[in-house]
């Protein structure tokens, strides 16, 4: 499904391929990732999405987001709005859908050929609305996972679907020993 003079381009809904990956058990290596499409294609963009809880000390995302983007990835975040349900739970809200396709929708007269790793079925249109002007869309997400993060509708509109865990053993990051402790 890929050729090596196709114009390509990866957009990575960054917490749903975290989600993806691990309930797969294993993390990705984003250096391996880029290689391996590049590899694919002439990889033109490398895009990773993701949402930013403002005014925390220390955000957990925050080394990865500086390494993307150091790296040559597009990194795109915006502020994630904070809010605390009925149950009194504090949650994080930040989708973003409308960054990833706004992105895809202007780069799809460059391009050849569109990766899209999530499984969200919000992007059935968008793979729907990229096929009608002539671009290849590849969804990457998984369905071996319990349940599956991959939305049904959204992997049959792809042109191809990549299972996750068949990618594993190509941008999976070594698994690290247990160190000892000393006592």
């Amino acid at each position: 499904m890929f050729y090596k003079d196709d114009r390509l381009a990866i957009f990575i809904d960054g917490a749903n391929l975290y989600a993806a990956a691990k309930s797969l058990g294993f993390d990705i290596d984003y250096k391996l990732l880029r290689q391996e499409f590049d590899r694919r294609g002439k990889l033109t963009r490398a895009y990773y999405y993701t949402a930013l809880v403002e005014g925390d000390e220390y955000s957990p995302i925050r080394p990865l987001v500086d390494w993307l983007h150091y790296n040559g990835f597009c990194v795109v975040t915006k502020p994630a709005r904070e809010y605390t349900d009925a149950q009194g739970r504090r949650k994080i809200k930040g989708n973003m859908d409308i960054e990833l396709t706004v992105n895809a929708m202007e780069l799809a007269p460059h391009l050849d050929h569109i990766v899209i790793f999530s499984g969200d079925g919000d992007f059935r249109p968008l793979v729907e609305a990229l096929q009608r002007q002539g671009v290849r869309v590849s969804v990457v997400s998984t369905i071996r996972s319990q349940p599956p993060m991959i939305a049904d509708d959204l992997r049959r509109q792809a042109d191809n679907f990549i299972e996750l865990e068949a990618l594993r053993d190509i941008i999976g990051r070594p698994a690290r020993e247990p160190q000892q402790v000393e006592t």
